[in-house]
């Protein structure tokens, strides 16, 4: 599903007529979010966004598991499995299990830790403590109450904000600013701190006190390298193209052509023709993302595509990283 372009404009006349449905929709969400939930016996972070879409929570869930590791703790990502159809408590094997399973998200996750899926987020953390974790990463939360939070970071895009700060159906917001925000500790935000887009300043004073920390996304050097000088035929299926996009062109790799499919796109055996028609007969390297390379992992339809394609992994550097290494430290060990 590709989102309506108006959500990202400053409101205009389609969403003043689905305002009445936002509204309907919005009070139902503020009230479920205000509900209490149940302790899972041990930590819970949570990492979340305020839109519908791609924020930059993948990979900021991945920097976290990588810095508590890193800190002697034994994280577990908690994952509903978005796009797969197990609805768990299920241990996700990063090898053995296919994305149509667990999701594209969860695969990546347990490349970096334990890995849990379910759709029942309380049992899902009990499944990752028998696990033997000593804290929970939340992927995706922030609107879920069912679970108990200790800790709640918003990822926002610096680029798109919250778009024209309408709640869905008229906007991209999952529920009304100030009743997400009060349920969130601190923001993260991603992307070029000289190249905010619209609303991160309302977002920022929405903020109050709460801390603020600024994030990039850092293309792999030696991917980058291999495809200097080549031509490149872009793709992507994820929760906003245009950044992966941005990501590439920032690098200095030459785009000759680029795709956008819709969030989490199931590719067929005809993208797969598709794709490698531009690879074999106009000479075009074709690259993707993670998250859409691991969708295609164990689809016969899709094996000869999974070969051919390069992918440009990313890693969320944020810059006052010990800063929230010392934070979320804190937090959990009180």
């Amino acid at each position: 599903m590709r989102e309506p372009s108006f959500w990202w404009h400053k409101a205009g006349c389609t969403a003043a007529l689905l305002t009445p449905l936002s509204a309907v929709y919005g009070a139902i969400a503020a009230r479920r979010m205000a509900k209490p939930g149940a302790r899972a016996g041990l930590p819970v972070l949570c990492v979340g966004n305020f839109t519908l879409g791609g924020a930059g929570k993948t990979p900021a869930v991945m920097s976290l598991a990588k810095m508590l590791q890193a800190a002697g703790e034994r994280p577990c990502c908690l994952s509903r499995g978005y796009g797969g159809s197990t609805a768990g408590p299920k241990l996700v094997d990063a090898q053995a299990d296919r994305a149509a399973l667990v999701g594209d998200e969860a695969l990546l996750l347990a490349r970096v830790a334990p890995t849990i899926v379910a759709r029942d987020r309380v049992a899902g953390a009990q499944a990752a403590g028998e696990t033997g974790a000593s804290v929970v990463i939340m992927d995706d939360g922030l609107q879920n109450a069912s679970l108990a939070k200790d800790f709640t970071f918003a990822v926002v895009d610096g680029t798109r904000g919250i778009g024209n700060a309408c709640v869905f159906p008229a906007g991209p917001l999952r529920a009304p600013l100030d009743a997400q925000m009060a349920r969130t500790d601190a923001l993260l935000i991603v992307g070029d701190r000289e190249n905010t887009g619209q609303n991160i300043s309302d977002v920022i004073a929405a903020a109050g006190t709460r801390p603020i920390f600024h994030g990039r996304l850092v293309p792999d050097p030696a991917a980058v390298a291999a495809l200097k000088g080549r031509n490149v035929y872009a793709f992507a299926g994820i929760g906003d193209p245009e950044k992966f996009f941005e990501t590439i062109a920032r690098a200095g790799i030459t785009v000759t052509q680029r795709k956008a499919f819709g969030d989490h796109h199931r590719f067929t055996a005809e993208d797969a023709a598709s794709l490698t028609m531009q690879n074999e007969h106009d000479g075009l390297d074709l690259l993707t993302t993670e998250k859409d390379r691991a969708r295609m992992a164990g689809e016969p339809a899709l094996a000869a595509l999974e070969q051919r394609v390069r992918v440009l992994p990313v890693t969320l550097v944020v810059d006052e990283a010990d800063e929230l290494r010392r934070m979320i430290l804190a937090k959990l060990r009180k």
